[in-house]
């Protein structure tokens, strides 16, 4: 199934999905050396979004979360894309300057399609995601 979005940050990626309806705080909600949330009011506390498509409605917190993305991109922590409702400036910078894949806007509202562990294409040049049904990695 392939559904449109707004293109914010250019690549191609795919990966097993990392869904959350809870917005993400990069700076001191995840450990940037390991990829795990440690923010431990998060329903994603103690999970690994290295490599996978994160969707989540959009970031919240310090500006700082921008070179967190980076650091974690530099760690080889970062998710591989990302997925947003409606990203925020701090999500949408972070992914540019870490060159991650981000998609957000879709037509279909992403919690009622993705789930956690399918896989997903996001393809952040064209704008679109693309749903891999029985693919799994």
């Amino acid at each position: 199934m392939r559904i449109k979005g707004r293109r914010i940050s250019k690549g191609v990626a795919t990966g097993e999905a990392l869904v959350t309806s809870e917005r993400i705080s990069f700076l001191g909600g995840l450990d940037p050396k390991s990829g795990i949330v440690i923010d431990e009011e998060h329903p994603l506390y103690g999970e690994c979004v290295r490599d996978k498509v994160l969707v989540f409605p959009g970031g919240k917190g310090s500006t700082v979360g921008s070179y967190v993305l980076y650091l974690m991109k530099k760690y080889g922590t970062a998710p591989a894309a990302m997925v947003n409702v409606r990203s925020d400036v701090i999500v949408a910078v972070g992914a540019i300057i870490a060159e991650i894949p981000l998609v957000d806007a879709l037509e279909k509202d992403p919690f009622k399609v993705i789930k956690s562990g399918q896989v997903v294409l996001v393809n952040g040049t064209e704008g679109y995601i693309e749903i891999k049904a029985s693919e799994k990695l």
